[in-house]
C-alpha cells in the first residue's frame, strides 16, 4: 500500500522571522564585539550566492561530503537500524537523496522527517521525494533546530543526519547546548550522522572562505542588504570590506565585515543606534573545523557515543555515526 501524501507540520510563527531578526540584531549590534548570526545570510539572493559557492572550485566541503556519501551510503545504512530518518535544516535534500536510497534499500526505511525553516522549500521537497519513493511516509517540519528538537515527531528508530559542516557555524557554548538537547530528544540506541569539516592545510580552508571571484565576500556582504531592507536601516554595504581569516587558537575560520570608514548606523526596526568605528569588524560567520578526537570528545559530552566515522579520500570531510547512550 502506498504511503500517504506527505505532511507538512508548520511549528513556526508567522511572524518568527521579523520577531527573531529583531532580536538577534539587538543582541548582537547592540555589544561588543558586533555580531550578526549567519541565519541571516540567506535570503533569496545568499541562498543564491550560496549554492554558487558549493561549486566553485577552491570550496571543497560539499564536494567532499558528496564523495563520502556516495562511497558510502549503503555501510551508513548498514551500521544502524533506523527506520525514520529525520535531517535537520534539509532544504532540498539533494545530497540527502544518496542516504534515503540506501536506507530504502534495507528494507527498513519507513518513514522521512525533513526540517527547514523554509516552508516552500520544504513543501517542494517533500512533494519531490513522494513522488521518488512513493510508500516512503514524509512528514516535513517547518521549524528552527535550534528551538524545536523536542516537537520532532517520535516512534520508530530515529537517524538523526546533521550534515553539510552546519555544526561548525555555531560557538564551543552553542554547540554544547545543541548537541545536549539533541542527545535528550532520543530514544538510548537511537542515532545521529553528523557532518563536519576536518582541520587541514590553512592555505586550503582560508581559500575555500575567501574566493577570488568575490562570491563569498557578496554573500556575507549581503546581511547589511538585509537588514536595511527588513529594519529599515542605512548600512552603506559598499563601506565595508569582507575579512576571512583562520583562529588557530579555536581551530575556525573567520568571516567579518570591516568597516572601512567610522559611521552611525541606524536600524529604526530594532530601536537601536550604532556606532561602528573604522576598522571595527562585525563577525558575521564562523566556520569551526574539528580533529577526530574533538568530535568524538563532544558528542561523548552530550551522551553520544561514536560508533563509525567515514572520511573522503583526501581526509578533508567527517561523516560521524554516534548513538545515544
Amino acid at each position: 500500500m502506498n504511503a500517504p501524501e506527505p505532511t507538512v507540520n508548520v511549528l513556526l510563527d508567522p511572524d518568527w522571522a521579523s520577531g527573531s531578526l529583531v532580536d538577534d540584531v539587538r543582541r548582537g549590534l547592540g555589544s561588543r564585539p558586533l555580531r550578526l548570526p549567519p541565519k541571516w545570510l540567506y535570503d533569496d539572493r545568499g541562498s543564491a550566492l550560496f549554492d554558487q559557492i558549493t561549486r566553485l572550485p577552491v570550496y571543497y566541503p560539499f564536494r567532499a561530503e558528496h564523495t563520502i556519501l556516495e562511497r558510502y551510503a549503503d555501510d551508513i545504512a548498514a551500521a544502524c537500524d533506523a527506520t525514520t530518518l529525520v535531517e535537520l535544516g534539509s532544504g532540498t535534500s539533494e545530497k540527502t537523496r544518496l542516504l534515503l536510497d540506501a536506507l530504502d534499500a534495507t528494507g527498513r526505511l519507513r518513514r522521512f522527517v525533513p526540517v527547514d525553516v523554509s516552508e516552500g522549500t520544504l513543501r517542494e521537497a517533500a512533494a519531490s521525494l513522494t513522488a521518488r519513493y512513493p510508500e516512503l511516509a514524509v512528514e516535513a517540519v517547518v521549524g528552527d533546530f535550534t528551538l524545536h528538537l523536542r516537537h520532532l515527531p517520535g516512534g520508530d528508530r530515529r537517524l538523526v543526519a546533521f550534515l553539510g559542516g552546519t555544526i561548525g557555524n555555531l560557538y564551543v557554548e552553542e554547540r554544547a547546548a545543541f548537541l545536549g538537547a539533541l542527545a535528550d530528544t532520543l530514544e538510548p540506541g537511537e542515532w545521529v550522522l553528523l557532518g563536519t569539516d576536518l582541520v587541514k592545510s590553512v592555505d586550503r580552508m582560508v581559500a575555500a572562505y575567501d574566493d577570488p571571484d568575490g562570491v563569498t565576500a557578496a554573500f556575507v556582504g549581503n546581511c547589511l542588504t538585509v537588514l536595511n531592507r527588513e529594519l529599515d536601516a542605512d548600512f552603506d554595504p559598499d563601506c565595508y570590506r569582507y575579512v576571512a581569516f583562520w583562529d588557530p587558537h579555536e581551530e575556525r575560520m573567520d568571516l567579518r565585515l570591516r568597516a572601512e570608514v567610522p559611521q552611525r548606523v541606524t536600524v529604526p526596526g530594532a530601536d537601536l543606534v550604532v556606532d561602528v568605528a573604522g576598522g571595527e569588524e562585525i563577525q558575521v560567520e564562523i566556520s569551526t573545523k574539528f580533529r577526530p578526537g574533538r568530535i568524538a570528545e563532544e558528542l561523548a559530552e552530550a551522551g553520544l557515543e561514536v560508533t563509525r566515522t567515514w572520511t573522503d579520500p583526501d581526509g578533508d570531510f567527517a561523516l560521524t555515526l554516534a548513538r545515544r547512550r
